[in-house]
């Protein structure tokens, strides 16, 4: 094993054994939200990396290129010629991030309203963006020859937003797997950087990668979990978020492990951080619930999050990605905050360093709307009931481009007392709207006075039993939600 992954494991085991938090979960349960998270409500999430360049499909263009049989195979061999003769390390070179201004990046940030960043630290390529100790195979030493975390935490420090990363290093493991089927010029057994280990057991297109799936090797286990701490100690983000497969039963010690470093980590620096998993990877209560392209149906009491992207097709960049709308954009963060989650929207930069006009303008309709009805998003709770309508939202994974359209009768609520907000996803042409949820047999409560955030128009209301009617006068002519700030006594 490598020295230097012993001392790192010695040093694990030292912080834990020192600190309030142990490698169990009845430890780790005790473990609380961070006020900072509960209120921040929307991140941008970062995927950038070597698959830029080939920019194909999607970020998944590594794994696929080894897969006879795919898209991303035939257009490999066409492109850039046989395997053996042009694998994936050959394009560390042409990844340069010549453009790359990580000011610049975080001025459109702050313009978008996002109160947290996380870029991508390690995909599933085995390549790291930022200056590591343990590999070699890091943007510090190739490629761009820059510490791309590093910078991006600088001016993230200087513009007041907060810091984050994901480490998808866990899938590292099979990830390339498919090499192993043909002469593709990754030879040997054991780690091969990038490549991993390319575990024979997955080397089929759609990897059975669940909880019971084949088990990774104790120095995989032990790799990840230094990478990962190193991370910690390195840039000391607010969040690390991973990627599904660290549900594999194998992983469980090493979560713990994980955790207790680095929520003792957090104590010594007198810092509130989280950690997102997906699926039941860790104990309810020891870390932040993270939903891939989905949300909720209804509240959760503890907070979660949806990770989400701009584009619906991939989360890296290519030259064919389908870009979302900004107003369901804003619908979502709506709907998803009135059930007490954060929305983490992801951007898939190109391999120059530049972010795409789809995009910028995508960030800055939300920032616009933010803008204006931010106070019914940031430091608000969520109300009684998350809202009213129609419109009924999936509950899962996987259903962020399957929806039905919102209607004017579909209305989401947030509180800080003594407002709640009532958020119209479709706003009436003729400005009256019935609010069910707020008639006075549900709700008794003295409403002082009703008004639109953003616009003049004169508002008027009569609470009655089974509704609270409001009429707005004037025109709001607007494709995106009207918030109504209803003012208790």
């Amino acid at each position: 094993m490598n020295s230097k992954v012993q001392e790192y494991l010695k040093k694990i085991d030292e912080v834990i054994a020192e600190g309030p938090y142990k490698d169990d979960w009845e430890s780790l349960s005790k473990y609380t939200e961070p006020e900072w998270y509960k209120k921040a409500k929307f991140g941008i999430f970062i995927h950038w990396g070597v698959y830029s360049v080939p920019a194909f499909g999607s970020e998944w263009y590594p794994r696929l290129m080894y897969l006879e049989g795919t898209k991303e195979y035939d257009h490999h061999v066409k492109t850039y010629g046989p395997h053996k003769e042009f694998g994936y390390k050959d394009f560390i070179p042409m990844f340069k991030a010549e453009k790359f201004d990580a000011g610049e990046w975080m001025k459109l940030f702050k313009e978008s309203g996002a109160k947290y960043i996380m870029p991508v630290a390690e995909h599933h390529d085995g390549f790291q963006m930022y200056d590591s100790e343990l590999s070699e195979w890091c943007a510090a030493k190739m490629g761009p020859h820059r510490d791309i975390i590093g910078e991006l935490k600088e001016e993230a420090d200087k513009e007041g937003i907060v810091f984050s990363v994901s480490s998808h290093r866990a899938e590292n493991y099979w990830f390339f797997a498919g090499s192993r089927t043909f002469d593709s010029g990754i030879e040997g057994e054991g780690m091969i950087e990038p490549y991993g280990y390319r575990d024979p057991a997955y080397i089929k297109r759609e990897a059975d990668t669940g909880v019971h799936s084949e088990p990774a090797s104790k120095e995989h286990l032990e790799d990840w979990l230094v990478r990962t701490c190193e991370l910690v100690d390195k840039y000391q983000p607010k969040i690390i978020f991973f990627d599904w497969w660290i549900q594999n039963k194998c992983f469980k010690p090493y979560l713990k492990k994980f955790a207790a470093y680095y929520y003792n980590r957090a104590a010594q620096w007198g810092v509130q951080v989280a950690i997102n998993y997906k699926y039941e990877a860790f104990a309810y209560s020891t870390a932040i619930l993270d939903i891939e392209r989905g949300q909720l149906s209804g509240i959760r009491p503890r907070l979660w999050q949806t990770d989400t992207s701009v584009a619906e097709n991939s989360w890296g960049y290519t030259e064919n990605n389908l870009f979302k709308s900004p107003v369901d954009l804003v619908c979502d963060i709506i709907d998803i905050v009135s059930k007490n989650g954060c929305m983490l929207l992801n951007i898939g930069p190109k391999a120059d360093g530049t972010i795409t006009e789809e995009e910028q303008e995508v960030l800055r309709n939300i920032g616009s709307w933010l803008k204006v009805n931010g106070e019914s998003i940031y430091d608000t709770t969520y109300w009684q009931v998350y809202g009213e309508g129609p419109t009924q939202i999936a509950d899962g994974a996987f259903t962020d481009v399957n929806r039905m359209p919102f209607t004017s009768e579909d209305i989401r609520f947030t509180y800080k007392a003594p407002c709640i907000y009532a958020n119209v996803l479709v706003w009436p042409q003729d400005g009256k709207v019935s609010i069910k949820s707020l008639g006075s047999k549900k709700f008794d409560g003295v409403i002082k006075s009703v008004s639109v955030l953003g616009y003049d128009n004169p508002v008027s209301f009569r609470h009655e039993e089974e509704s609270l009617e409001i009429q707005a006068e004037g025109t709001i002519k607007t494709d995106y939600p009207v918030c109504l700030k209803i003012t208790m006594e």
